[in-house]
């Protein structure tokens, strides 16, 4: 059992550093994040923090507050799974920073069992909101194997 618990850790660890690759990708300013959602070992839904399809990809205005409108990267990797062919239920979620609560909501909803993170989010909120629904919540902190 151990074996197979450190296999896992060495998953998590991998899919985690992608999602930071991912989040490269990502044109916001303050704050890049990246998500990926992982089922049976396959990526299935990949995001990143960003504007709507057809908007600009400015994030900031011009006093560098984030627009209302720009979507967390957890929220546009949900998104992206419901418009395929593939199902988030029993998935995992890697994310680059603990999801705020709206994002734990569609988590919740999605059917996500785990939530793997890098950073911690100042609010926990929406890992105490994770908590209550028993999806399972893993902080990593250090990305090397």
């Amino acid at each position: 059992m151990e074996i197979q618990s450190h296999k896992q850790e060495i998953l998590d660890k991998r899919y985690l550093r992608m999602a930071r690759i991912w989040a490269e990708n990502s044109y916001c300013e303050r704050r890049k994040v990246g998500a990926i959602i992982v089922k049976d070992k396959m990526i299935i839904s990949d995001g990143y923090n960003g504007t709507p399809a057809g908007f600009e990809n400015v994030c900031e205005d011009a006093d560098g507050v984030t627009k209302p409108y720009v979507l967390h990267a957890e929220a546009n990797a949900i998104t992206k799974v419901a418009r395929s062919n593939n199902s988030s239920d029993g998935s995992t979620l890697y994310i680059t920073a603990s999801p705020c609560v709206e994002c734990a909501k569609l988590i919740i909803q999605a059917g996500i069992k785990r939530v793997v993170f890098n950073e911690m989010y100042r609010i926990t909120d929406g890992i105490d909101l994770l908590h209550r629904a028993g999806v399972e919540c893993i902080h990593v902190c250090n990305l090397d194997d």
